[in-house]
């Protein structure tokens, strides 16, 4: 008896691997779409990202077609965002943006892709304390991009005025990357590198506030590799853009070293 006792515990056990573990019940068994939909925006009242995906990804999956599901969607690439993970975020954004490329809110796709993007150099910002200058601009230009694309597809769109003001931004933080690895050139004597980077700011960000900085460059590495028509011109136009400048003013060194050689003081 004592060994009947043994067997038949030994097939429970055995018996409990063999079926799995015990399926996790479904509390969303039998409810329609729209109460899926209002259990999972209730889920992000209160905070709970990941239980607010859970439920718009088993609406999406049980009820794939109508406004439901679509709103879902939508609402998974926003749960995303606000748990600060950039990278499904901007996933969820981008199937969004594919399957509904007429829908009245894929404005607000691309808007919600450029601020994951924008928000994932804050992250990095924030626990390196690395500045933005000094770090690779890629998430810069993504953001920079998506948004520049929400402002020419959506010129109407309510998320431009904000866009815009964020572009500005990146617009200036790149080019002041694009600087910083200039003065970098320069003091490594690749003149023809810190050149084309300043050229770079010329061209792409005319608007940002490192366009004088970047003729200083040019005219240094111009004169520094004696390339005096150059370096004359690029003068010039430094002279006619900003005749207030420093550069041009009071107070610029006198002594052998021309004015625009003036790399030795920076380091």
């Amino acid at each position: 008896m004592k060994y009947i006792s043994i067997l038949a515990f030994t097939f429970l056990v055995s018996g409990c691997a063999i079926f799995g573990a015990p399926t996790e019940l479904d509390d969303t068994k039998g409810w329609t779409a729209e109460r899926i939909y209002q259990e999972g925006a209730a889920k992000m009242q209160d905070k709970d990202y990941d239980k607010a995906i859970v439920y718009f990804q088993k609406l999406e999956s049980r009820y794939p077609h109508g406004k439901f599901a679509t709103q879902a969607q939508l609402e998974t690439a926003y749960a995303h965002y606000k748990k600060q993970d950039p990278i499904s975020a901007v996933a969820a954004a981008d199937r969004f943006i594919k399957l509904h490329p007429n829908h009245p809110n894929v404005d607000y796709a691309y808007y919600l892709k450029g601020l994951a993007v924008f928000n994932e150099r804050g992250i990095i910002e924030k626990f390196t304390k690395q500045q933005v200058s000094d770090r690779d601009p890629r998430a810069l230009k993504d953001s920079f991009a998506t948004f520049k694309e929400l402002v020419t597809r959506y010129p109407k769109s309510r998320y431009v005025k904000d866009s815009t003001q964020r572009m500005i931004y990146l617009a200036n933080s790149l080019s002041d990357h694009e600087l910083h690895v200039a003065r970098y050139y320069m003091k490594r004597q690749a003149y023809v590198a810190a050149v084309n980077r300043a050229k770079y700011v010329l061209e792409y960000y005319p608007q940002s506030p490192y366009i004088e900085e970047a003729l200083v460059i040019m005219i240094s590495a111009y004169d520094l590799m004696d390339m005096d028509d150059l370096k004359n011109d690029t003068l010039r136009i430094l002279k006619t853009n900003y005749p207030d400048s420093v550069m041009l003013g009071k107070g610029v060194p006198n002594d052998e070293r021309v004015w625009w050689k003036f790399w030795e003081s920076l380091y």
